[in-house]
């Protein structure tokens, strides 16, 4: 007998993976955590039956949450992760030599658990010395910690649940506050084609609270539409402004100099929105 799983991307939209064997299946505190392994995009984690993460096009969505931002800083030296249990965003962070330490906030340790033990890909970055695993509430951490980060990557879930105050404005408050006087902070923003609002709120938002604010976008075939976007806040870089022979050789899948301008092009219909 075939074993499918099933994700609702939107009302009318579902996407299913033929699964090969359940390896992790527990419900924590705050919601359903399942690692399956599928025969099309390898190791798969489900956060409350939706896609988090897959084996075989994770690397353009961590690459793209850390990268583009590191470059951007320039001396990156602490670096807070709020979210992103499964550790791909870890480990591009301490690709980065200049990394003396990454705060990693994760609400729900049964998330740690699973890639820990059926994620290694991933989770490989939780090794590394300069990495603090905290098991709190991400929004709590941001509002004790001001002035402390050079950089805050928001790597949450959809805004549903333990990941809506998030998106809000007074998270992002709190963000710049914890922000150094040159920091800046990356956050996923959803898709495209199915969250128009959210990204327009988020660029709105932004644009109040922080000098510079930038939306970039990668592809993510796992996601809904693809498509997927990616917000910047900075206090005073300019990720526009970075040279292509000032951007590192690193070891990476997706991004390049290249591909760290190219993204902040975007396609007429998402300026359209963002402009009205």
């Amino acid at each position: 007998m075939e074993v499918w799983f099933t994700e609702d991307q939107t009302k009318n939209l579902r996407i299913s993976c033929r699964v090969k064997k359940v390896l992790y299946n527990e419900v924590s505190y705050f919601q359903k955590v399942a690692v399956l392994d599928t025969p099309e995009f390898g190791r798969m984690l489900t956060l409350d039956n939706v896609i988090q993460t897959t084996e075989r096009d994770e690397f353009v969505y961590h690459e793209m949450i850390t990268h583009v931002g590191l470059v951007t800083h320039h001396n990156p030296r602490k670096v807070l992760v709020v979210g992103g249990g499964d550790g791909g965003t870890i480990r591009e962070i301490v690709k980065h030599k200049e990394v003396e330490k990454a705060v990693h906030v994760e609400i729900d340790q049964k998330v740690i658990e699973a890639a820990k033990q059926h994620l290694p890909t991933l989770s490989s970055g939780f090794e590394d010395p300069r990495v603090e695993i905290r098991v709190e509430d991400g929004i709590k951490h941001v509002q004790e910690h001001k002035n402390t980060y050079d950089m805050i990557i928001i790597d949450s879930t959809d805004p549903v649940g333990p990941a809506v105050g998030l998106f809000s404005e007074e998270f992002y408050r709190q963000v710049h506050d914890a922000l150094k006087e040159d920091g800046l902070f990356v956050a996923q923003t959803e898709s495209p084609f199915f969250n128009r609002e959210i990204i327009q709120n988020v660029q709105k938002t932004l644009s109040g609270i922080f000098p510079i604010a930038r939306l970039f976008h990668g592809v993510v075939p796992t996601y809904p539409g693809g498509a997927w976007t990616f917000s910047m806040g900075s206090k005073k870089y300019d990720p526009l402004a970075v040279k292509p022979e000032e951007i590192p050789q690193l070891e990476t899948k997706w991004y390049s100099a290249d591909i760290h301008h190219s993204s902040f092009i975007l396609p007429p219909f998402v300026q359209e929105y963002l402009n009205k």
